[in-house]
C-alpha cells in the first residue's frame, strides 16, 4: 500500500467514527446540510526559561517590525542597533531607549559578548556575509527572506550553520502559522486526496506606489554610509532611491520573486514536504511602475515538481501583481483529486467533491439511457469546512519569532534552517533568472544544485 493510500484511508476512517469525524472535519461528517463549518485553530504559548539579549541589523521597517515582535515575547531585550543611515539610529534610541548601542558597523555588533542573537533585514546582497559572520561569531540568526540574494550564496550559509551549530532561521513569517500547520495535518492525512496542482496569488497597489519607499531630507552622504552599502556591486555616486528603494534594483533586491514568491515556496514545501522544484520558467513586464527600476512588476511563474517520498509529482504556478487595482490579496491552493485547500496564515478553507467512480458512472447511464422519466441525479453541492483561529491569535509573525527563540532557548528546533531556506530560495531566485535569460532552468531540488 502506498504512503499516499495508507494516509487517505486512515482519514476515511478518522471520518466514520462520529465524533471523531466531527472534531477532525465537521462539515464534512454533517454534509448533508451542505453547509461551510468553522472550526477553531488554537496555539498556547510557554513561558520563557532565561532571558536573550538581541540585535537588530538593518534597522528599517522591516527590521523594527521583527525586532518589536522579538521583544513583545517574554524574556528578550534589544540592546544594540546597526544602520547604515544615521536617521535610523536615532530613531532606533528613541524607539527601544537611550542606553542601546548603535553603530553603522555590523562587525562591532558581532564582536560583543552581551549579544545572543542578532536579527538581520538588510538589503538582500548582503544577508549572506552578515549571517555568515554572525554564526561565526557564535550568534543565533534570524535572517529575513530570501536567505541569499544569489543561487551561488547558499552552500556558505547552510556551512556556517553546520559548523557553528548556532539556531538559525529564515524570516518567511506565513511558516510558522496555524494556518500553515492545519493545512500540513490535512494534507498528510489525505483531506484532498493526490495532489496534482497547486497556485499561488500575491497582490498590492500600495497608495504611494509599490516599494515607493519614504526617503528622508537628510538622507545625503553625510548621513549615509553609501559605500559600504553598495558592498562589491558596481561603484556609483550615491542615489537615495538606490538606498532608500533598492528593492527596485536587481543588485541589491530580488525583485517581486523574491520577496513575495517566497513566501509562497516557503509555505508550499513546509505543507506538502517538498525539496522543491526541477524545472523554472517565468515571464512578465515592467508595465506599471517605471520610476528607474530594473525589477518587474507583474511576474508569473511556472514550476514542475518531480515525485518525492512525501508527495507525487505536481505542478505549481504563482502570480504576482503589483499594479492590482482592486487592493491586494494574498493565497495558496492546493488541488487534489479528491478536494482542494486554500491556504492562509490564520485560515484554512477545505472544499471536498464526491464523485463517482468512472466504472459506477458509465454502469448507471448505460442502464437509463433511453429512459425518459428517471430519478436523475443531480451534482452535489461541495462540501465545505473553515478552520479558522481562535480570537486572540497573536499571529503568525509572533509564532515565527516565538518558535526562533524557543530554539535558541534549547526547544524544539526550527524548521526553516539554512538548509530549508536556501531550498525555498533557489527557485525564487532563478526564477528572476529565467525572467532575464529568457529560458526554462533546470535544478536539483535534493542536491541544491544547477542542471546544465
Amino acid at each position: 500500500m502506498s504512503k499516499s493510500t495508507h494516509a487517505r484511508r486512515a482519514f476515511i476512517q478518522k471520518l466514520s467514527k462520529g465524533v471523531a469525524a466531527s472534531a477532525l472535519l465537521p462539515g464534512i461528517a454533517n454534509a448533508a446540510e451542505n453547509l461551510p463549518h468553522t472550526e477553531q485553530l488554537t496555539r498556547k504559548y510557554q513561558s520563557p526559561n532565561d532571558n536573550i539579549q538581541i540585535a537588530l541589523i538593518g534597522a528599517g521597517d522591516m527590521g523594527n517590525g521583527d525586532a518589536q515582535t522579538a521583544i513583545s515575547i517574554p524574556g528578550v531585550k534589544l540592546v544594540a542597533a546597526c544602520d547604515l543611515y544615521t536617521g535610523r539610529l536615532d530613531q532606533a534610541k528613541k524607539k527601544y531607549g537611550n542606553d542601546i548601542f548603535t553603530t553603522k558597523d555590523y562587525r562591532e555588533i558581532i564582536a560583543r559578548k552581551d549579544i545572543d542573537a542578532v536579527i538581520v533585514a538588510t538589503p538582500d546582497h548582503w544577508h549572506k556575509d552578515i549571517s555568515v559572520d554572525a554564526m561565526n561569531s557564535g550568534k543565533a540568526v534570524y535572517c529575513e527572506k530570501p536567505m541569499v540574494h544569489d543561487i551561488t550564496e547558499g552552500p556558505a550559509v547552510i556551512a556556517a550553520q553546520a559548523k557553528n551549530k548556532v539556531v538559525f532561521q529564515v524570516g518567511s513569517q506565513g511558516m510558522s502559522s496555524l494556518g500553515n500547520e492545519k493545512a500540513k495535518e490535512l494534507f498528510e492525512a489525505g483531506a484532498i486526496g493526490q495532489l496534482n496542482y497547486a497556485e499561488g496569488f500575491w497582490a498590492r497597489n500600495t497608495p504611494g506606489g509599490a516599494w515607493q519607499y519614504n526617503m528622508p531630507e537628510d538622507g545625503n552622504p553625510q548621513t549615509v554610509d553609501w559605500k559600504t552599502f553598495l558592498h562589491g556591486k558596481p561603484d556609483r555616486p550615491f542615489d537615495p532611491k538606490r538606498f532608500f528603494r533598492w528593492r527596485c534594483f536587481k543588485d541589491y533586491g530580488t525583485g517581486v520573486s523574491g520577496d513575495l514568491f517566497i513566501h509562497l515556496f516557503s509555505s508550499l514545501h513546509y505543507i506538502v514536504g517538498s525539496n522543491g522544484p526541477n524545472k523554472i520558467m517565468s515571464t512578465g513586464g515592467l508595465r506599471y511602475w517605471k520610476d528607474g527600476r530594473e525589477v518587474p512588476d507583474i511576474l508569473l511563474g511556472m514550476f514542475d515538481y518531480p515525485q518525492a517520498l512525501a508527495h507525487p509529482a505536481f505542478n505549481l504556478s504563482l502570480r504576482v501583481n503589483f499594479v492590482d487595482g482592486t487592493s491586494g490579496d494574498n493565497s495558496l491552493r492546493l488541488v487534489g483529486n479528491e478536494g482542494a485547500m486554500l491556504v492562509e496564515w490564520d485560515k484554512v478553507t477545505l472544499i471536498k467533491n464526491k464523485f463517482w467512480p468512472p466504472d459506477e458512472y458509465a454502469k448507471y447511464f448505460a442502464e437509463r439511457r433511453y429512459d425518459k422519466d428517471y430519478d436523475r441525479k443531480k451534482i452535489k453541492e461541495a462540501e465545505t469546512t473553515v478552520f479558522k483561529v481562535e480570537d486572540g491569535y497573536k499571529g503568525a509573525h509572533y509564532d515565527h519569532h516565538f518558535n526562533w527563540i524557543r530554539a535558541i532557548r534549547g526547544g524544539k528546533p526550527v524548521i526553516e534552517d539554512a538548509v530549508f531556506g536556501y531550498r525555498a530560495a533557489a527557485p525564487a531566485l532563478l526564477c528572476n533568472d529565467s525572467y532575464y535569460k529568457e529560458k526554462a532552468i533546470k535544478w536539483d531540488p535534493v542536491n541544491m544544485k544547477l542542471i546544465g
